[in-house]
């Protein structure tokens, strides 16, 4: 399995970007797909992850009300609409599948990853 984000870049806080991910490879059927950001001298935090087949979703507090995270199966590709940015949301996006249904918010139990998409947030 590959995972391909995209969609980032600088924006101004209060702008939106919409990142996405997108799954080839093998046959894809994760449990989890979630989006982990990681900023300098920080280690990576959850941020959003949804179960590819219920649909359900959780969200970190820092981004809940703000963040939507969404996938299309036809596609196998998650998104996460990020509105109403602030500084503090700069960092390296990555999104992750997860086999099991363990892995929820926790990095350590995601099996695939993709490479980081850099969103800069300016004040």
């Amino acid at each position: 399995v590959q995972l391909q984000a995209s969609g980032g870049g600088s924006v101004q806080a209060g702008a939106s970007l919409r990142l996405s991910c997108a799954a080839s490879g093998s046959t894809f059927s994760p449990y989890f797909m979630g989006w982990f950001r990681q900023a300098p001298g920080n280690g990576r935090e959850f941020v959003a992850t949804i179960n590819w087949n219920g649909g359900g979703t959780e969200y970190a507090s820092s981004v809940r009300g703000r963040f939507i995270v969404s996938r299309d199966s036809a596609k196998n590709t998650v998104y996460l609409q990020m509105n109403s940015l602030k500084p503090e949301d700069t960092a390296v996006y990555s999104c992750a599948a997860a086999r099991l249904g363990w892995a929820r918010s926790d990095p350590s139990k995601y099996d695939y990853w993709g490479q980081g998409t850099q969103v800069t947030v300016s004040s």
